[in-house]
């Protein structure tokens, strides 16, 4: 056989079993096998009723005037579910074949005060910031400033994570699509004490690792690097960078990665937790500074039905390109399995960079995400790329699944007439099973019928260090001991509540508190304790703190 022959080899032939019948049509080999062009195939040997090859994708399914039926339920939808759960405040807007067709405001923005919610007002958009980050990261991929395939430590000489292979390896699309092996939580702890986003990237070198590019863990400060390590591409902060590649070519002067930009909006939802009975109370603040790329940024609906347009446009806004199709398009598509298939009829879910990517029963790709502060605000986005449909819902409450019912409530509308799910039965139970499995293992409100009494204070009382996060102060207050950690200028201390024996009680705080945790002090043996266990923040081992 020369090098002219019309017939494949034998690796290429298995590359075409490999990738299956969907694509094989695609493949000119097919035609060079039978000497045929694809055109004579289907005027020649295909029935009239038939398609010469299968689809590559699915035409649009939905009109304007059932994607208009579903907007006519809208309303009705998020005042039934403001009702159903007393929520504050919701944005919503819909973007349909490059318009904006539906932007309102429910609700107030905060409780016991009038001022109510409008397209214009600015939300805490939590995690849907990172859909946002993929976007300004493709733009300097399409600039060939930086590529998804580029080891981020070309561009950030200080990454390191624990394993030396993995830290010359890890990518760009490797952490956009939490497939480096950094675990879930990692760092988020040290954000919640109120270190900055050097100190904490600097640290997760002593967090553990997964399997690299074969396990999935969905990891705030993972993501982070990548986008940091873009800004460092270019040696500019990661919030200028987002403003000049995003936000002001598309004029979103409402949306920043600043949280100082978000708390000095004067129209602005303030973020809520529920009480019980449907009551809500503006408690806590929620700094996301640290988590800029992942979780930092602020926005309100009609800003971000602009970026949906350019979603949607393949890049392009108002008919001038913005971000570079192709480099667009590589975060659109599945990078890893983040939920595998649970039987042999299921479907896996995927993530790709920033975004969910899921398949509809009708073979549609479906992109979108969450956004979720359990101090007070949940965000989803949902696109239709192929129906050129997505929406996007805001609200000032803590998570119980209202955004996602109302975004999968209107697709569902749009698509059958009339949702075909309880959706928000469906989205809160599945929040509440979530909430349950973060209770902590122990629970030190039941104390121990008969607990052992503790050593005097000064058994207890010294610094003790930890390389991740920082020393710990024990002291005594009052006749009462505490303890201080975080950084040192502005350390959060803790009062620490007799348990039984050597272990004391303290209330978690931040994002990630789940109620009270232990402190365990090593038995002192007569003398001073030579360490004490945090039991809320070993969940990887880095808990102890040594005298």
């Amino acid at each position: 056989m020369n090098d002219g022959s019309a017939f494949p080899n034998r690796r290429t032939l298995l590359k075409t079993a490999g990738i299956g019948a969907a694509s094989v049509a695609a493949l000119p080999l097919l035609s060079a096998c039978t000497g045929a062009s694809a055109g004579s195939i289907s005027s020649a040997t295909v029935p009239a009723s038939l398609l010469p090859v299968p689809p590559g994708q699915i035409e649009p399914l939905l009109d304007r005037p059932k994607v208009e039926h579903a907007l006519a339920q809208l309303d009705g939808q998020i005042q039934d579910a403001m009702e159903h759960t007393g929520l504050p405040g919701m944005a919503v807007a819909v973007v349909y074949q490059d318009e904006v067709v539906y932007s309102k405001g429910f609700g107030v923005r905060e409780v016991g005060k009038p001022e109510e919610i409008s397209p214009g007002t600015v939300f805490q958009v939590a995690s849907v910031s990172k859909p946002l980050a993929s976007t300004v990261v493709a733009g300097l991929v399409g600039r060939e400033v930086i590529n998804w395939t580029d080891p981020v430590i070309q561009h950030n000489r200080s990454f390191a994570l624990k394993d030396d292979y993995v830290t010359r390896n890890a990518t760009f699309a490797d952490l956009l699509s939490h497939r480096s092996g950094v675990r879930t939580a990692s760092g988020d702890l040290l954000e919640d004490l109120g270190f900055d986003r050097a100190y904490i990237l600097s640290h997760l070198n002593q967090e553990p690792l997964d399997t690299f590019r074969s396990s999935y863990n969905y990891s705030n400060f993972g993501y982070t690097e990548g986008g940091q390590a873009a800004a460092d591409a270019l040696k500019v902060t990661w919030e200028d960078l987002a403003d000049e590649v995003l936000f002001r070519p598309l004029g979103m002067s409402a949306s920043s990665y600043r949280y100082s930009d978000y708390e000095r909006a004067t129209n602005k939802a303030t973020i809520h937790v529920p009480l019980g009975n449907k009551q809500w109370a503006a408690k806590y603040r929620r700094n996301a500074d640290s988590e800029a790329p992942a979780g930092g940024a602020s926005s309100s609906v009609r800003d971000l039905a602009q970026w949906l347009r350019l979603q949607l446009g393949n890049g392009s806004y108002e008919g001038k390109p913005v971000i570079d199709a192709a480099a667009l398009q590589t975060s659109h598509v599945p990078h890893a399995v983040s939920g595998p298939a649970s039987a042999p009829a299921a479907r896996s879910r995927f993530y790709g960079l920033g975004w969910n990517v899921s398949y509809d029963d009708q073979a549609r790709v479906q992109l979108g995400h969450s956004g979720a502060f359990n101090l007070g605000a949940a965000t989803a986005v949902a696109m239709l790329p192929g129906e050129q449909l997505a929406i996007v819902a805001l609200t000032n409450g803590r998570p119980q699944g209202i955004p996602e019912a109302i975004t999968a409530g209107f697709l569902d509308t749009a698509q059958h007439g009339s949702p075909m799910v309880d959706w928000l039965a469906f989205t809160e139970g599945a929040f509440k099973r979530i909430d349950e499995s973060e209770k902590p293992e122990v629970d030190y409100t039941k104390a121990p019928p008969a607990p052992s009494p503790a050593k005097a204070n000064s058994a207890y009382t010294g610094t003790y260090n930890n390389s991740y996060y920082g020393p710990l102060v024990v002291l005594e207050e009052g006749g009462k001991l505490a303890m201080r950690v975080g950084p040192p200028d502005k350390p959060t201390t803790f009062l620490l509540t007799h348990f039984d024996g050597d272990t004391f009680s303290f209330e978690s705080i931040g994002e990630n508190a789940n109620g009270l945790a232990g402190a365990l002090f090593a038995g002192t043996g007569g003398g001073s304790s030579p360490s004490v266990t945090l039991d809320f923040y070993d969940r990887t081992g880095l808990g102890t703190f040594t005298r």
